[in-house]
């Protein structure tokens, strides 16, 4: 996926990062002075102290007495040391940035590296901070449409699958019915079960095609779909209970569509490989008004150290695509809580919500 960018988003980004380096430095009440200064310095005092002592009353025989050596060795150590504490000082900064670096991951946004240090260093860590911020905006942008071309895919094959090969098996499923009175009684046995072979085949295409375009979330909203998705994981040793009120925070379309989805595939991989027994689905209001927040814990065997599938990157991508923040945590008792908060649109937090914790 292509990034492009232009002369201004540059130049908006050096500012920004000189910005930051001069905030910082206003922070901290003093001038930041930059490591070759500081390196330069330390150097020039040492060669004028040394300058000093030659011209003046210090004398080095030949050979070398003891007293004039310890001198000399004394000059030098405190030279090397007081270069040594300047560069330890001065790159301390660029090793956290190093860090920081090796372990960014644009899908977890994570705390930003301060910027400190000698000016080079401040600079170089604004910058870096400003490229971290933009690249996570263009993720989120590029994220935004092939996640909107999936679910474009989705509803494709959603309606192909109920429009064509539907009609086809509801077609298939009255023929044989046809069939099955006409036929002798030895062979009918044999079109019962091919019957039930075609509406088992029909159930399964009308319940795929209900996950790939959640029509419930369209009509009903997303209390009800939420609803609806815990009753069809309600199957075969697997029990879902949901606590979801009514009374939820107005959200946009693609925060409903993020909050359904995360359910959607949180419960999925509960079905699929925690061997869990039980699962919850909540969805509450957060304090403030401040947005709404989604749980889905279960019972079962937790993450462990299993690396992150594509099923959970698919959810940190969603989430960045709305702003959200999405957790992975071990449950208490065992298991997993998969936790998504979910930020209120601007200009929607001027009620006084509270909701009670699951």
């Amino acid at each position: 996926m292509g990034v492009v960018t232009d002369i201004r988003s540059r130049s908006r980004s050096a500012k920004l990062a000189a910005g930051v380096s001069c905030e910082q430095a206003g922070r901290s009440g003093k001038r930041n002075v930059s490591l070759f200064w500081r390196i330069f310095s330390l150097n020039a005092a040492g060669l004028v102290v040394a300058t000093a002592l030659l011209l003046g009353p210090v004398t080095v025989s030949t050979p070398v007495l003891a007293g004039e050596a310890l001198v000399l060795l004394a000059g030098l150590a405190a030279l090397l040391a007081g270069n040594a504490v300047v560069l330890r000082i001065g790159l301390t900064p660029l090793h956290r940035l190093g860090r920081a670096m090796s372990t960014a991951d644009l899908l977890v946004p994570g705390t930003r590296p301060e910027v400190s240090g000698p000016a080079e260093a401040a600079q170089l860590i604004a910058t870096y901070n400003t490229m971290l911020d933009r690249l996570q905006a263009e993720r989120a942008a590029g994220a935004g449409r092939a996640l909107q071309a999936q679910e474009r895919e989705r509803h494709r094959i959603a309606r192909e699958l109920h429009d064509e090969v539907g009609q086809t098996l509801t077609a298939v499923l009255l023929q044989l019915k046809r069939v099955a009175d006409r036929v002798p009684g030895e062979l009918r046995d044999e079109v019962t079960l091919a019957q039930e072979a075609t509406r088992a085949g029909l159930d399964e295409i009308r319940r795929i095609a209900r996950r790939l375009r959640p029509g419930v979330l369209e009509e009903l909203g997303l209390a009800s779909a939420l609803r609806s998705l815990a009753a069809e994981f309600t199957h075969h040793g697997l029990t879902v209970q949901h606590h979801i009120p009514g009374d939820l925070p107005p959200l946009a379309p693609e925060a409903e569509l993020v909050l359904y989805r995360v359910a959607q595939e949180g419960l999925t991989n509960t079905a699929r490989h925690a061997d869990a027994a039980r699962a919850a689905l909540t969805l509450r209001p957060l304090p403030g008004a401040a947005g709404v927040e989604l749980l889905v814990r279960d019972d079962g065997t937790g993450l462990g150290t299993a690396a992150e599938g594509a099923g959970i990157r698919g959810m940190r991508e969603r989430a960045l695509l709305i702003g959200a923040e999405i957790h992975f945590e071990p449950a208490p008792g065992g298991g997993t809580d998969v936790r998504l908060r979910v930020p209120a649109p601007p200009g929607d937090r001027s009620a006084d919500r509270t909701g009670d914790s699951p």
